[in-house]
């Protein structure tokens, strides 16, 4: 099996729509169990699209997630994975598809990404964790009912 990464493109829009609709992937990301609404869904795919370092994470050629590197202040960059095909979970691909973002990345100048994640998702922290990033604080954020409590995890490369 070969994992790939690829640039999103336009017709990748239904499988965001998929992943993004999977209420066990909102649980461990968003919170939020409302449906996304196709205005959202749209918002959200159309900013990853434009994103320089968008890219669709492939198995065997097949999408089975996301992954990006979202320009932020100071020369930061914001990192966001899914693994949107739930047969694929805990088999190692987010590992994968972080460590080639993070080569890419370093290819092209990048030096510090950071990620947020729920606490309560400690698949996702041991793969980070796994990949050098280091929490670096908590995020309190009490007005957010769907996500309370997030943690920084940062990498310098």
């Amino acid at each position: 099996m070969k994992l790939g990464l690829r640039k999103i493109e336009k017709q990748d829009k239904p499988y965001f729509a998929k992943w993004w609709r999977d209420k066990d992937l909102i649980r461990l990301t968003s919170g939020n169990m409302k449906r996304i609404s196709a205005r959202q869904l749209g918002e959200y795919f159309d900013f990853v699209y434009k994103e320089d370092f968008g890219f669709i994470i492939t198995l065997d050629k097949r999408p089975i997630g996301h992954i990006s590197l979202s320009k932020r202040k100071d020369g930061w960059r914001e990192t966001q994975i899914i693994i949107g095909n739930k047969k694929q979970w805990g088999r190692g691909f987010g590992t994968k598809a972080i460590k080639n973002l993070l080569a890419i990345g370093r290819k092209n100048g990048i030096k510090k990404i950071y990620l947020n994640v729920r606490p309560e998702n400690i698949r996702a922290m041991r793969t980070y964790l796994g990949c050098g990033f280091v929490p670096k604080g908590l995020i309190y954020q009490p007005q957010n009912k769907n996500m309370p409590l997030l943690v920084r995890m940062e990498l310098w490369i």
